[in-house]
């Protein structure tokens, strides 16, 4: 069966169940149905945060293949529910771009999904529309006022950088002319759109701890400058309210359940390779006011998702994980190793140890914050006992523990062994993560300690542009933010086409955007979009519906 007939296939549980799992009240759901449900955030109690255990799942470099890090984390929750542990798997929302377009859905796949499938990877609780209107009315607000003449605050529309957002893959809007049609139309101006979960709305949701931090960061958000070159704020338009008003509801995690009837936390979905690529920091917290074990992924690899995951959103949540989880496949690692995608099912052990130093270099990547790694093969049918041998005996010697995942075609039971050793791995872990950079350091530091420390890189080097706008931003007072880095995910470097582990490169940054609301400077490397395009044949075309409204072609 595909994923979207198995998920139709199993009776979901009503939410009130699952809730009960948690200790969850009745009264304290928002139903969506019987299926969904959104939680208050007085849940969160902050005792019981420090008393959970936090792993998190991240990747090798993701490939063609695939490596199915998503499933892997559904299947590790429910294999923790197994073996007796109250455990909840906290997961950011899909993004209909992907969904459309060639990446497919974000709720696991065969037997370790997130249910309903179908709501989930659509319009689910509304949340995704929320920011995009909550960022679109800001939009308006700043155009609105450039037109005003007796309200004007003298906004520079050469200098503005605040652009629309949809939640599609849409080239043709990445770059266009505003306000044609005369005086009634506005000013013209250049802008453009980004998708939804580029958005800094979206980036704030997921970094802030409650409504009126939201409100706080909104305001903050920096837009462009004034024909004098003071800088112009969100809070300068009196914006904030109305846009944190519009979140009221978005900013409250939504509850599911895996097809094994346990529990799921989904709320937010900044990409990875564009934003910080991990779910809220409020989800987060919650999950672990609920559970003893939370489950969590961050988007892409370790030298994406999890870098984000851990000097940005966990230096501010205070947060810190007790393991860490590395995906790998032995196909996709054979892909690393220059076997071409047509023939990795087939058996093959030189390429196979060819492509263990992309795994390698994450390894390190997620040693070097001090944090203890489990390595979890995300098995295919494909694979031979040859290669799974392979694989298991490499991670024995680099001393790192490693388990066979077979939660895409068993759930939960194929995760056990995966899950005891995280466990394991969990109770010996009494360290707090050390960052990769500290605050203090200049921007162009920061830069440097994750491209030499993550990606293995040679040296930083910077275009004119970027120069000048990094000095801009500094000049602002923004020098002491975070970094997060915008880069292809499918590479180490900047070049998506240098696969396996890379040696000897530079990153190039060709610009710097700032997301002051959501608190940190966003380097722009090589020839990252933060509006994607669709490919030559969409995974659109594929989707259907019959006459009584069952969906097909979705994944």
């Amino acid at each position: 069966m595909t994923d979207i007939e198995i998920a139709q296939k199993v009776k979901a549980k009503h939410i009130k169940e699952v809730a009960q799992k948690l200790d969850i009240k009745e009264a304290d759901l928002e139903y969506y149905g019987n299926e969904k449900a959104k939680l208050r955030l007085d849940l969160i109690n902050n005792d019981n945060v420090n008393n959970s255990n936090l792993i998190l799942v991240t990747a090798i470099t993701p490939t063609p293949a695939g490596e199915g890090k998503t499933t892997t984390s559904i299947g590790l929750n429910d294999g923790l529910n197994h073996i007796g542990k109250k455990s909840v798997v906290v997961l950011r929302e899909p993004s209909l771009g992907p969904v459309f377009g060639m990446k497919g859905g974000a709720a696991g796949g065969g037997w370790s999904q997130v249910i309903p499938m179908v709501d989930i990877n659509l319009h689910f609780t509304g949340d995704f529309h929320a920011i995009a209107m909550a960022n679109n009315l800001l939009a308006a607000l700043i155009d609105n006022n450039i037109q005003s003449k007796s309200r004007n605050l003298g906004i520079d529309p050469r200098t503005v950088i605040w652009k629309r957002c949809m939640d599609m893959n849409d080239r043709a809007l990445r770059n266009i002319i505003t306000a044609l049609g005369g005086k009634s139309g506005g000013i013209p101006r250049e802008t453009g759109f980004n998708i939804t979960a580029a958005s800094e709305i979206m980036a704030i949701l997921c970094l802030c701890n409650n409504l009126e931090n939201l409100q706080e960061m909104c305001g903050n958000i920096y837009l462009g400058d004034t024909f004098k070159g003071d800088a112009v704020y969100a809070k300068d338009l009196n914006a904030a309210g109305a846009i944190a008003v519009l979140l009221k509801d978005a900013i409250k995690p939504n509850l599911v359940q895996t097809l094994e009837g346990n529990p799921a936390l989904i709320h937010g979905g900044p990409f990875a390779n564009i934003a910080q690529g991990t779910n809220s920091i409020i989800a987060t917290k919650m999950g672990m006011s609920l559970g003893d074990y939370v489950v969590t992924e961050a988007g892409f690899a370790a030298d994406l998702g999890a870098e984000k995951f851990l000097n940005i959103k966990c230096r501010k949540a205070g947060l810190s994980p007790k393991a860490v989880v590395i995906v790998a496949t032995i196909r996709a690692l054979k892909y690393h190793g220059g076997k071409s995608l047509n023939s990795l099912t087939e058996e093959n052990v030189p390429a196979l140890e060819k492509g263990m130093p992309n795994l390698e270099r994450h390894i390190q990547s997620i040693q070097s914050f001090g944090l203890p790694v489990v390595i979890s093969v995300n098995a295919f049918s494909s694979d031979t006992e040859a290669e799974k041998q392979f694989i298991c005996n490499h991670c024995e010697k680099l001393g790192v523990p490693v388990a066979l995942s077979y939660g895409w075609a068993d759930g939960g039971k194929g995760c056990i062994e995966l899950a005891e050793k995280v466990v394991a791995t969990a109770n010996t872990c009494n360290t707090i993560f050390k960052p990769t950079y500290e605050l203090k350091d200049g921007p162009l530091v920061k830069i440097e300690k994750i491209c030499r420390t993550i990606y293995g890189a040679k040296d930083v080097v910077l275009t004119a542009v970027a120069k000048r706008q990094l000095k801009r931003f500094e000049a602002l007072g923004y020098g002491k933010l975070p970094i997060c880095m915008a880069k292809t995910q499918k590479s180490l470097s900047d070049n998506d086409k240098l696969l396996g582990r890379p040696e000897n490169f530079d990153i190039h940054i060709r610009e710097f955007e700032i997301a002051a609301g959501a608190g940190f400077i966003i380097p722009i490397a090589g020839n990252m979009l933060r509006m994607p395009g669709l490919p030559v044949t969409p995974s659109s075309e594929n989707i259907k519906m019959d006459s009584e409204g069952t969906i097909s072609g979705l994944f």
